[in-house]
């Protein structure tokens, strides 16, 4: 039985299990969800799916997998995506961990607002938080474009996953009004993972 993918094909999110998956060739069935009208809250998907109202969740058999990083483990374990080397693998886990507090929470949050809701329509808290998650996204490419200044990848000498969950965000940031030409080494890594065997893009 293949694995299945619970997904919102435009998220971020569900990209980077479609792009693990693709590199380490793990075919996956997917089934799309309209966030928008609601479908991840219906009483069926909270029951079967998940109980959390979330995608994306990785369907195994019988057994569901939610978190979008989590899964990216599950389908990479084993292969050279996770580093050998102790320190490495757990270098790697602290950049998905920072992904996922300061890196999505800000830069996709701002993309989602700008292009699915509309700037025009956010409510008064949306728009109050809309600078601080601004700066905070700037703040985040910045620290990631230090970082890559003097290597090619995040984590030693070769893509992991820190590289798959970072980009799914960074390379579409500048739908949510970030801009990425003053970020050169982020822009450089950009192209390096678009380069890799078996990548897909995010429409595909």
């Amino acid at each position: 039985m293949p694995l299945i993918l619970h997904e919102y094909a435009p998220s971020g999110n569900c990209y980077k299990i479609r792009l693990t998956a693709a590199l380490t060739g793990t075919a996956i069935e997917r089934r799309s969800y309209d966030i928008l009208a609601g479908e991840t809250r219906t009483a069926d998907f909270l029951a079967s799916v998940n109980a959390n109202g979330r995608i994306p969740v990785l369907q195994d058999g019988n057994r569901f997998l939610p978190e979008s990083n989590a899964a990216c483990w599950y389908l990479a374990d084993g292969t050279a995506l996770i580093p050998a080397d102790p320190f490495d693998r757990a270098d790697m886990l602290r950049w998905m961990f920072w992904e996922q507090y300061n890196h999505e929470p800000n830069i996709a949050t701002v993309r989602f607002w700008m292009g699915w809701v509309g700037e025009g329509n956010l409510d008064d808290l949306q728009r109050a938080l809309l600078p601080g998650k601004r700066a905070a996204g700037v703040a985040a490419l910045q620290l990631m474009d230090e970082h890559l200044a003097d290597r090619d990848w995040f984590v030693g000498r070769a893509p992991s996953l820190a590289d798959i969950c970072l980009y799914a965000y960074t390379h579409v940031a500048e739908e949510g009004g970030f801009a990425l030409a003053p970020f050169p080494a982020v822009r450089a890594w950009l192209a390096r993972v678009a380069g890799l065997d078996g990548y897909i893009a995010i429409s595909a």
